[in-house]
């Protein structure tokens, strides 16, 4: 693979995403393709967003838990970019026909105000350099229609990054234990998931030490400002039309709800 068809990669994701009409997965078409190649892909979606008119506020980390690593059949974590324009607030309603195949995830945001642009962090290294904290529901979309699980796919597409809803209660780092914090998830009225921050990487702060550590790599390090979705406490939930989504937090963390706008009905169908 080379730039010209990392290019050519990046437009035929950011058009998917536009449009809502999956693509065929590239580890299908490009069976050689590596992580390298799909995070320089992902880096072209990227620029195709900006010259959109999106800017990126901050960074996702994907596949923290052992459940989403499960669920996708993965072996690592990876890494997208937040866009401002795709940030929403508690109770957010998805438009119907605004994504493709939308799963939710529950999990707790970092702001950031300082950078952590050196190696060797610890928790409270990560803590020290938090803002506040809150939660929040990311939503991921898939681009692909025959999507099967290789994580340069996933990487490619952003980390399937759609767009994320942020809680109303913010907390200061050290004013609970982040690894204790639980959550409850109901989908439409019912249980359904459960889980705590122990489920991302032991401590939701070892995400973000991943991540700052990747991005040390790329020569993009973390800076004072930025948004981090720290990764999902558990597996995530597949969404469809007319589903509500509430995940309630320990700690007086609150609540947090979404909703996914119902079909339209159409005169004549049944």
């Amino acid at each position: 693979m080379d730039q010209s068809l990392y290019s050519i990669l990046g437009k035929r994701l950011f058009d998917a995403y536009e449009s809502n009409r999956p693509v065929g997965a590239f580890s299908l078409e490009y069976p050689d393709i590596k992580i390298e190649d799909a995070y320089a892909i992902q880096m072209e979606l990227k620029k195709c967003h900006e010259a959109a008119g999106r800017h990126v506020i901050g960074r996702k980390i994907g596949l923290t838990s052992k459940g989403m690593r499960q669920q996708a059949n993965l072996d690592q974590p990876d890494y997208g970019f937040l866009f401002a324009e795709a940030q929403h607030f508690n109770g957010h309603t998805v438009p119907y026909g605004k994504s493709i195949i939308p799963k939710v995830e529950f999990e707790l945001l970092f702001k950031l105000n300082t950078d952590l642009d050196r190696r060797g962090l610890t928790r409270n290294d990560v803590l020290d350099a938090t803002e506040y904290i809150c939660p929040a529901i990311e939503i991921v979309d898939k681009r692909y229609h025959n999507f099967y699980g290789n994580i340069c796919d996933n990487v490619s597409d952003n980390a399937f990054f759609h767009s994320y809803i942020l809680g109303d209660t913010i907390v200061r780092p050290y004013d609970i234990s982040l690894e204790e914090v639980g959550l409850t998830v109901f989908h439409n009225g019912m249980q359904s998931l459960s889980g705590t921050g122990a489920g991302v990487m032991g401590h939701p702060a070892e995400g973000v030490i991943w991540l700052a550590n990747r991005m040390l790599d790329v020569g993009m390090p973390l800076k004072a400002g930025e948004l981090i979705l720290s990764g999902s406490f558990t597996g995530g939930i597949l969404a469809k039309p007319g589903d509500t989504f509430e995940a309630v937090y320990s700690d007086n963390l609150g609540c947090i709800r979404v909703n996914f706008e119902n079909k339209p009905h159409v005169e004549g169908e049944a």
